[in-house]
């Protein structure tokens, strides 16, 4: 399931993925999404699609 809202993306992370949402970990994962050259961002894109990355983009941004 892709999450639709923070409250489902931000349990996925800690709960299903047992990551920590520290800010420095929301710093490290934006540098990356905020870049469109990066691969790891390309191949997001091409997985999940613009829409959810500008979401993940703002999620991040709310740690």
């Amino acid at each position: 399931m892709i999450p639709q809202t923070y409250e489902q993306w931000k349990s996925c992370i800690i709960n299903d993925c047992k990551i920590n949402l520290t800010k420095d970990f929301a710093k490290q994962r934006l540098a990356v999404y905020q870049d469109p050259d990066n691969k790891e961002t390309q191949r997001f894109i091409s997985l999940y699609g613009e829409q959810h990355l500008k979401n993940i983009i703002n999620w991040f941004k709310q740690i």
